[in-house]
This record gives C-alpha cells, sequence and structure tokens, in this order.
C-alpha cells in the first residue's frame, strides 16, 4: 500500500504473501483497485449498462472521504466485469497493490454535503441512491442527472435531488431501502428508527437536476412518515423484511435486535434484548428464507436467528447457529441474493468469510477443524486493514465487491472486485463429476520424446560351411601355423562376400589356390570349379525353399548380392557395402580378359545357361529390395575368376591382408584394394 511502512516479516504480511500465491487457484476473476488520495467507507453496486460475451458493463458507487482540504464526494465508477470462467489464472494474480485498475474508469464526480459514510441503492431504481453522513439528513441522488464536478471542484455546491428529513441527532450509518418498494428507513444516535416513502417524489426524480451551483437548502425535503421508538442506544444498522415494505428490524449498541411492523404500531413487535455479548453493528434478512435473520457484533460472532422462535411475550431467543472465525469485531454482514444460505461478512480483522448454513454441524477430519468450522467455505484475505462494506452483485452470481480504509496504514482504501472459483461452492457430486471429464489433463505426465523407429537391422550373415572348410585348407597348404589371425581373416573375407561381396571373396579363395600351385593350369581350374560349387552352395543354404543350383549363376549372384545388405561382423571387424563395391569395380577396370581355356570355356557356356533361367526364378522379396542382376554383371565376374591367375599375390600376403581389413576404415579398404 502507498506510505505502508509495516514489517514484511511480520505474520500478517507473510499470510498476505501466501494468500496472493492461491489467487489463480480460489478465483475465478479478481481484479485489485488502489483509492488514493481519499479512502472509501462504503461501496455498491449500481445498474448494468451493458452486457458482452466476455465482460459486462456496470455501474459502481463509491465515496471519497477527505480531510478537508477538498470535497467529499459521491464518485460514479463504470466498472467492466469479466464473466465466469473467461478470465486467465496468470492475469488475475498479476497485480500491483499500488496501481489503479484499468476496469475502473471514473464516470462522475457528485460534490457532497460532508463525508459519505454509507451508500444505499434503490433495488427498483438502481440510479437513485441513498447516502448517509455525519448529519441528522439524509440525501437521495440521481445519479444519472447530475452534472458531476468540472473544473475546480471547490467552487462547487451539492445539489442533491431530494432531502430527507427527521432525525435529532446524527445518522450515520443505518440505512436501508426496500426492495419491492420505494421506502427509506434510518437510525441514528437518537436511538430512532425512521420511515419514509418516496412514491409521491418519483416524478420529479425524473426530471432535470436542480442546477449546479444552486444552494443545498432549494432541494425538496421529504418528512418520514413513521417514527420507530424501542432502542436505549445509538441504533447502527436497519433492514427491510425482503418481501414487505412495511415490516423491518434494527440493531444498536443496545445488544437488541428489534422487528418492527408499521401496520401494527410504533413499538417493537418482537425483540431479542441480548442478542449479543457486545454492541450488534450489523444485520441482514434472508431473502430466501424470510424466517432468518443474522446479525454481527464486536463480540467477534455472527447469530442466526430463527424469527419463528420468538414470541411478543419474551425478550429472551437463542440463536440457533452461532458463526465464529473472525478474530475482531464484525462490520458488514450479507446474505448472497442468488444462493440460499450463502452469507458474507466482514470484519475489523482485515478477513472477509462466506459461509454456508448448510453445512452447520458436518463431520470434519482433525485437519480440517484447524482451517475452521464446516460452514465457513471460503475466506478472502485480499485486504490489509479493516473490510468497511461488501457487496454481492445483484445482476452477477457470487461476484463481490468490497472495500478496505488503510488511513491507519498511511494510505487511502483498497476496492476489490472478485470471484471465487465455482469448484469451492458447488455440490460435490457435480464438482468430482467435472473433475473426472477433465482427468486426462490433471494428471497428465510430461509426454517422454519417442526416438523415429529406425529400419530393422538384418539378420547377420553366416558364414558358409564350405567357405570356412576351403579356407582352411588353403591355409593348411602355406603352412600359417597363425590359426586366430588366419580364421580373422578369412572370416571377414566370407562376411563381405554377400552379393557383390561375395563375388569378391570367391576370387579371392580362388586367388589364394592359384598362387599356392603357380604355373599348374589343371590345379587353377579346380579351384575355380571349387569356388563354383561353393557359391551354389552357399545360395541353397542361405534360400532353403529355392533349389539348389549346381553352378555359380545370375540368380546365384543376386541372392548373394540380397545377402550382402546385412553388414558382416567377425572377429576382424566390419567392412561396409560402399568399399566393397567400390574395391570390385576397380578389380574389374583393371585389365580386360585374357581369353579362356577349353575347360574354361565350357564352365561360362554352362554359367551362362544356368544364369538366362537363374535370373528368371528371383523371388519378389529380392525384387522388392535388390535390382536383379544382368548379363554383364556374369561376364565381368567371370573376367575377374580368368585374371586370378596373373593378380593374385601369394597367399601369405593375402592372409595378412584379410587380417588388417577387418580394422581399417572404408576408404582405407577401398585404397587398398585399388593398390
Amino acid at each position: 500500500m502507498t506510505g505502508e511502512t509495516t514489517n514484511d516479516n511480520s505474520p500478517s504480511n507473510k499470510q498476505y504473501a501466501r494468500w496472493k500465491t492461491l489467487i489463480p487457484f480460489v478465483y475465478d476473476w479478481f481484479n485489485n483497485h488502489n483509492l488514493t488520495p481519499w479512502p472509501s467507507l462504503t461501496c455498491r453496486w449500481g445498474e448494468q449498462c451493458e452486457e458482452h460475451t466476455y465482460k459486462n458493463k456496470q455501474r459502481l458507487y463509491l465515496s471519497e472521504r477527505t480531510d478537508g482540504s477538498a470535497p467529499n464526494t459521491l464518485v460514479v465508477y463504470n466498472a467492466e466485469v469479466v464473466r465466469p470462467r473467461v478470465a486467465a489464472a496468470e492475469h488475475i494474480s498479476k497485480f500491483h497493490e499500488e496501481v489503479r485498475s484499468a476496469f475502473l474508469k471514473k464516470h462522475k464526480t457528485i460534490p457532497h454535503p460532508g463525508e459519505v459514510n454509507k451508500i444505499r441503492e434503490c433495488p427498483l431504481h438502481p440510479h437513485l441512491v441513498v447516502t448517509h453522513t455525519d448529519a441528522p439528513e439524509l440525501y437521495l441522488w440521481n445519479v444519472n442527472t447530475q452534472p458531476g464536478a468540472k473544473g475546480d471542484s471547490k467552487s462547487l455546491v451539492p445539489s442533491p435531488d431530494l432531502v430527507l428529513v427527521g432525525h435529532k441527532e446524527n445518522a450515520e450509518f443505518a440505512l436501508s431501502l426496500s426492495p419491492v418498494a420505494p421506502r427509506v428507513c434510518s437510525g441514528g444516535k437518537d436511538n430512532l428508527v425512521l420511515l419514509w416513502s418516496l412514491e409521491d417524489h418519483l416524478p420529479s426524480l425524473s426530471a432535470p437536476t436542480v442546477p449546479e451551483g444552486a444552494a443545498i437548502k432549494k432541494a425538496p425535503q421529504v418528512t418520514c412518515r413513521t417514527r420507530f421508538a424501542g432502542h436505549k442506544d445509538t441504533v447502527e444498522d436497519v433492514q427491510f423484511h425482503p418481501s414487505q415494505p412495511e415490516e423491518l428490524c434494527s440493531v444498536g449498541d443496545d445488544r437488541a435486535l428489534l422487528f418492527w411492523d408499521g401496520r401494527a404500531g410504533l413499538k417493537p413487535v418482537l425483540q431479542v434484548a441480548n442478542a449479543h455479548s457486545a454492541d450488534v453493528h450489523c444485520v441482514d434478512w434472508s431473502p430466501h428464507e424470510e424466517h432468518l435473520v443474522i446479525t454481527g457484533s464486536a463480540d467477534n460472532t455472527l447469530n442466526l436467528f430463527d424469527r419463528r422462535k420468538m414470541t411478543s411475550t419474551s425478550s429472551k431467543c437463542d440463536p440457533i447457529h452461532t458463526l465464529i472465525s473472525h478474530g475482531a469485531a464484525i462490520t458488514t454482514v450479507e446474505w448472497n441474493p442468488h444462493a440460499k444460505g450463502i452469507v458474507a461478512s466482514g470484519a475489523e480483522d482485515t478477513r472477509l468469510n462466506v459461509w454456508d448454513c448448510g453445512r452447520f454441524g458436518a463431520k470434519q477430519t482433525a485437519e480440517e477443524r484447524k482451517y475452521g468450522p464446516p460452514e465457513l467455505i471460503f475466506q478472502h484475505a485480499g485486504h490489509r486493514s479493516q473490510v468497511v462494506d461488501l457487496h454481492w452483485n445483484p445482476k452477477d452470481p457470487w461476484t463481490m465487491l468490497s472495500v478496505s480504509d488503510d488511513g491507519d496504514q498511511g494510505g487511502g482504501g483498497t476496492l476489490q472486485m472478485w470471484r471465487m472459483n465455482d469448484l469451492i461452492y458447488r455440490p460435490e457430486k457435480e464438482v468430482l463429476a467435472e473433475l473426472e471429464k477433465h482427468r486426462h489433463m490433471l494428471t497428465k505426465k510430461k509426454k517422454e520424446t519417442v526416438p523415429a523407429p529406425r529400419a530393422p537391422k538384418p539378420a547377420e550373415a553366416k558364414p558358409s560351411t564350405k567357405v570356412a572348410k576351403l579356407s582352411k585348407e588353403a591355409d593348411v597348404k602355406t603352412e600359417d601355423k597363425e590359426a586366430g589371425d588366419k580364421e580373422a581373416g578369412e572370416t571377414v573375407m566370407v562376411d563381405a562376400s554377400e552379393g557383390k561381396e561375395g563375388e569378391v571373396a570367391m576370387e579371392e579363395v580362388a586367388k589364394e589356390e592359384v598362387a599356392e600351385e603357380e604355373g599348374v593350369k589343371a590345379a587353377e581350374a579346380s579351384s575355380a570349379r571349387d569356388a563354383a560349387d561353393v557359391t551354389t552352395s552357399i545360395a541353397s543354404e542361405q534360400d532353403p525353399v529355392k533349389p539348389a543350383v549346381p553352378e555359380v549363376s545370375g540368380a546365384t549372384l543376386q541372392e548373394d548380392q540380397v545377402d550382402g545388405e546385412a553388414k558382416g561382423k567377425s572377429e576382424g571387424g566390419e567392412i561396409g557395402k560402399e568399399s566393397e563395391e567400390s574395391m570390385a569395380a576397380e578389380v574389374v577396370a583393371e585389365e580386360t580378359p585374357r581369353p579362356a581355356t577349353e575347360s574354361e570355356s565350357t564352365e561360362q557356356q554352362e554359367t551362362k545357361a544356368v544364369d538366362e533361367e537363374g535370373v528368371q526364378t528371383v523371388g519378389t522379396e529380392a525384387e522388392a529390395e535388390v535390382p536383379v542382376v544382368v548379363e554383364g554383371e556374369v561376364k565381368a565376374n567371370e573376367a575377374v575368376m580368368d585374371e586370378v591367375e596373373e593378380l593374385a599375390p601369394p597367399a601369405e600376403i593375402r592372409q595378412e591382408e584379410a587380417v588388417t581389413a577387418g580394422s581399417k576404415e572404408p576408404k582405407d579398404t577401398e585404397m587398398d584394394a585399388a593398390e
């Protein structure tokens, strides 16, 4: 608040800071307005001016109580009232206590004779308001026709539309207007309760007001119609019956609660001599249950009385229930006009409590009892000084207007418009049913990032038994005793021999055979035939559904190529498909093939015949993944086999290179193949 010097670590400030953190959870809408430099001792909702989808425009009546350096005023505001379930939680929690609200715009400032202690609007004519001040007179204003302040407000003379006279002493706070007739009642320090009727003056109240600057004594005066006597001390508050304009009740500093009926005389028809143990400050009559009346006292309690239990012959009547939660004197109380059994109370302890009389006697756990009685359903802790007035919105259910006087803290005042979360007061079954609809939102967890699905890893190809056996025989012939190194190199060669890689592997096996028996052509041919037999066995073992092909063919090479899509792994490492394809291409391009021998020519013719048949028998699965092997590739393979004699280095060198190739990167493998 402005000028506030209280200790930030005080318990009240800690409670206020905690309350601010709860705003998004317990309020449907909340708005704070700083009243500077002058506080207001009263607040009222006025007539509704406009209706819109998300918010409505409504009149608001406040006062400005000055220190004498400026005239006291009656202020008319235009307020924007946000509709239920519209305001965002992050917006309502962001406010500053020293800032004026953007939802309130000052519409008119009307000079008032003396400070305004209380304002009450006429329910039948919301543009008509009556004010109490520190004087015996009451003033009635037509806020629509009042000119309002222009220029220097100090030079203005107040000009009310009517002056209500009859009190002998000051009438400061006790004021009420009937909801069903144009009647006004008031109480004062003269211990009297007065009643006025405005029926004869309504036509003149619709005419233009007294010209600005006219003296207050020029305003028409209305004398009270009925004068009730019965209180022994100052009358603090009065209230009309919700449906009978001749009936009313009053409370005062004599601790008494009195009931009046203008049709039955000037004496009270019912009374409770000791309604409280201290001064009674406020009273209200239930609009839903006309036999219930609630009172608030300086003893910090609220008493609920049932008029049906009172008798005209006795002044004793116990309350049917006492509401206890406030820590200081009660200043104001009011029933909710839209909900049966709901009542709100404000007190000097800065709290505004909302009670549900239908929860009297409800069972509570030990933990629940720590927070108050079962009938206390909500506690508004937004004010930091005593709550001096409150008002339920007659047009917008469950929307509250409350004001506090912060003068004792060096500031002006605080006006707040708010609406509690409807999950608080609605029936439990209804709330649970709604929460069930949103269970997935209330209980959802942070979604885990699901990685994009990867292509399934091909099954790891297993080396052929015959190829392994052939490689071992070659190792024995070269008398290489390092079995571990030889097996690793052989495995690498076998794993890389799938698809096109299978061709290279068979070439290497043939080269090893040729190197061992240099100059012996018969051995070369034998090695080539053995290699063809082994390749045919690989195809038949890897695809048992297909019939085995006796010799190397285009279909066999294609099946090997399909199997070669899987990256073969072995003890020596892993060779990529890309590097093996490059190796095969470079070997083919190195030299043109030499003429074949007679035996080799016979093999080529047989192979070609098998190729023409084998290409046609390729499985549908292989067709979807690998292109069909063409005749040119078969011829290239034959040429590679022919060049084995001249290109193959000794077997010992090839075995060492095979072992080393498993640990090289793909690019290194390509360079070795090129060399």
